[in-house]
């Protein structure tokens, strides 16, 4: 079988059809209550936040979560998160602390939303404020990657104990024609912008960026989404309980360790 492009597998992160978060949440967990709002600004709607059970264990669940229909896609904001929605997560990444909840996140966006209101309201604060809480937090945390994880809004949420990637996701700090505007002022080389970003699963993998893919069967989306659904639900439980043989502190620990080396590895290969 013909290896893909980094390219196409850019397309099929972005395709419409490609299933959500909310799809994956309703076919993994039991039980999920949506909780809203920041108690600041407003409740923001590209970002879902709600309580879930996955067997016997409680978990807190926060999203990222595009449209279906154009209508939809107003509504969330086309999937691309103002500051409040991070500020929400936040104050449910503390509740699920308080509770002794794993927090599992979906990570499936554009970007964080570049509005001159979102701007004004502390965009970059509240994207940092997102990692740090997620850095400190005395509780497993699980990431995993669906769609299309691009530049900060999507690194906002991926702070883990463990990165699951889905075969056919991206993950990357800005978009392959955003890479391309900037490094050669050239916005129709994404193509080939797309292959030096190294965004595919497998290359993040190699990198040490992510833990685990989840592999996606060739095929229509919904006998994909069933399989990987599948797939998920058992790596979830699993990682959940090996996770929580650890104490807050280890967790903490390893967490720091994880993304310190990282960075480390990133340097060196250059």
């Amino acid at each position: 079988m013909e290896k893909q492009t980094a390219w196409e597998k850019v397309e099929i992160a972005r395709n419409p059809k490609r299933k959500t978060s909310l799809d994956y949440i309703e076919a993994i967990f039991d039980d999920f209550m949506e909780l809203h709002g920041d108690r600041n600004f407003k409740d923001d709607k590209a970002i879902v936040c709600g309580l879930a059970r996955i067997g016997n264990q409680n978990v807190t669940v926060i999203a990222e979560q595009k449209g279906r229909t154009t209508k939809e896609n107003i509504e969330r904001n086309f999937g691309m998160p103002n500051p409040e929605s991070y500020r929400k997560a936040i104050r449910f990444m503390g509740q699920a602390e308080k509770f002794h909840r794993p927090v599992i996140t979906f990570i499936d966006t554009k970007g964080a939303y570049p509005g001159i209101g979102a701007e004004e309201r502390g965009q970059g604060e509240a994207i940092a404020s997102s990692m740090l809480k997620m850095a400190s937090l005395q509780v497993p945390i699980i990431c995993i990657v669906i769609g299309e994880g691009s530049s900060g809004g999507a690194l906002a949420l991926g702070v883990g104990n463990q990165v699951f990637m889905l075969e056919n996701a991206i993950y990357s700090i800005l978009s392959p024609e955003g890479y391309a505007s900037i490094l050669w002022k050239d916005s129709t080389r994404t193509k080939e912008a797309a292959e030096k970003m190294k965004l595919t699963a497998k290359d993040l993998y190699d990198l040490k960026v992510i833990d685990k893919i989840i592999k996606e069967p060739r095929g229509d989306f919904e006998t994909s989404f069933e399989n990987v659904s599948k797939t998920l639900q058992k790596e979830i439980a699993k990682t959940i309980q090996e996770l929580k043989q650890k104490t807050p502190e280890q967790l903490v620990e390893e967490r720091y360790q994880k993304f310190r080396n990282m960075g480390e590895y990133q340097i060196i290969s250059k």
